[in-house]
């Protein structure tokens, strides 16, 4: 019988990306077979986030419950990759000795190697490291499951926002060469994948490694894949709005086959706050994009990330904040209290409001943000949109899920399981909370 591997994933879809890479190299290198059930595993990896300290701390709580798996079965392996992994280091294992083996995210091409090295000695093996070759070049041919896929085109980030631990887990920027990704998205275009989402920690940054020039950012990649044949949508995340420049904004006009979606995190609609972030743009300039993106596409959905409680955050700086999700309108937001995280310069900052002034505002931005998705949900009522079948829904099994022009979620009842993988129109019928509810259009 083959040996079994469990993989759990927290955190971004950078993560996830990470993931199903680790899972086609340790099938090839060492034959493991992927499992639901963390029971039956021989080799257990969680690949971690370290964005907030709340994330961070599911990581030692998860390796909690495995040791006991372990002191059932002596043979198990357990591996710590991703961000805390990167920030912790060794020092994970003195919390948690349970761990064989600790990787960062760009080490994940060593993870056959790190599994083999733990048969031949006695202590865990450990490779956070930040190596100038490229994880991609030792990265195989993904697999394609289902209609959709993940190619991350970039890592790391440059911006160093005071805030963020980014550049420090996952290191300064590094883009792949142009003519990597699109054989990659070919491979997978070939393997019946329709529908692919271009990944990064700042994808505006990307540039050809190549050839360095302006003229090979992300506007001209994405020219590129829309001439791949078989792909017929794609997207794009995360953005900053510190380069978001013109040429993206007049994709949307060129390339149809660009979703009408953009994630552009904002964080904070105050211009002090924003400096304090180092975000490196200013509140109109923000608002500015926002207006010049829906201009390029009407129909323009918006989604964003926000911080609430940072240090020295007033009411007048909160309300600022307010003001941007009155103007913007947003589909879909992720928002937090502020969480002081290792090795950014905002930890310092005297931090003058309280935890119960963060909890009411967070409580106050989410009502809203929420009044304003489902309103917007409510506008697409009566409307047919095109929408990609992504399989089945997660709540009921006697429904399908796609996924809309505008990257909204959308159930909706067929009895043809074919239909999986297709393009279909399909009439909204119904605004629920966070999905919209769909009947096939005649």
């Amino acid at each position: 019988m083959g040996k079994k591997l469990f993989i759990k994933t927290q955190g971004c879809q950078m993560n996830e990306y990470d993931s199903n890479r680790m899972q086609d190299l340790l099938n090839l290198s060492h034959g493991f077979e992927t499992t639901s059930e963390e029971e039956e595993a021989d080799l257990i990896l969680l690949n971690t986030c370290s964005i907030r300290e709340k994330a961070q701390e599911k990581v030692f709580h998860q390796l909690g419950r495995w040791k006991r798996l372990k002191e059932k079965n002596p043979n198990l392996k357990i591996g710590v990759g991703g961000c805390v992994a990167s920030q912790e280091g060794a020092s994970i294992i003195k919390r948690a000795p349970q761990v064989d083996m600790i990787f960062g995210p760009q080490t994940i091409h060593r993870v056959p190697t790190l599994y083999e090295n733990l048969e031949n000695q006695n202590h865990p093996a450990i490779d956070t490291s930040f190596p100038k070759t490229e994880k991609f070049d030792h990265l195989p041919s993904p697999r394609a499951e289902g209609c959709s896929a993940f190619v991350s085109i970039m890592e790391g980030c440059n911006k160093y926002c005071s805030f963020c631990v980014v550049p420090h887990t996952r290191g300064n920027e590094i883009s792949r060469p142009l003519e990597e990704v699109i054989q990659e998205v070919d491979s997978l275009a070939k393997k019946g994948v329709k529908d692919v989402t271009l990944l990064g920690q700042n994808v505006n940054s990307y540039r050809d490694s190549k050839i360095k020039t302006k003229g090979l950012g992300l506007s001209n990649l994405i020219r590129e894949v829309a001439t791949v044949a078989g792909i017929e949508r794609i997207a794009y995340t995360t953005s900053h709005p510190f380069e978001f420049g013109q040429d993206l904004i007049d994709i949307y006009k060129e390339i149809p086959k660009l979703i009408s979606h953009v994630h552009l995190p904002v964080q904070s609609g105050s211009n002090d706050i924003l400096k304090l972030m180092r975000r490196r743009h200013t509140k109109e300039e923000y608002l500015e994009i926002i207006e010049k993106l829906k201009l390029a596409r009407p129909e323009m959905s918006l989604s964003s990330d926000f911080i609430v409680g940072f240090p020295g955050e007033t009411d007048k700086d909160f309300q600022d904040t307010m003001d941007v999700v009155e103007k913007v309108g947003y589909d879909e937001s992720f928002s937090f209290i502020y969480s002081p995280r290792p090795n950014t310069t905002a930890k310092d900052l005297q931090d003058s409001v309280s935890d119960q002034v963060k909890k009411e505002r967070l409580e106050y931005l989410q009502q809203k943000l929420e009044s304003s998705a489902l309103s917007i949900s409510r506008r697409m009522v009566g409307k047919v949109r095109k929408c990609l079948v992504t399989g089945i829904s997660k709540k009921d099994p006697g429904e399908f899920q796609a996924r809309a022009d505008n990257n909204k979620i959308v159930i909706f009842a067929c009895n043809d399981q074919s239909i999986i993988g297709s393009f279909i129109n399909l009439e909204i019928v119904e605004a629920r909370n966070k999905t919209l509810k769909g009947v096939l259009a005649t």
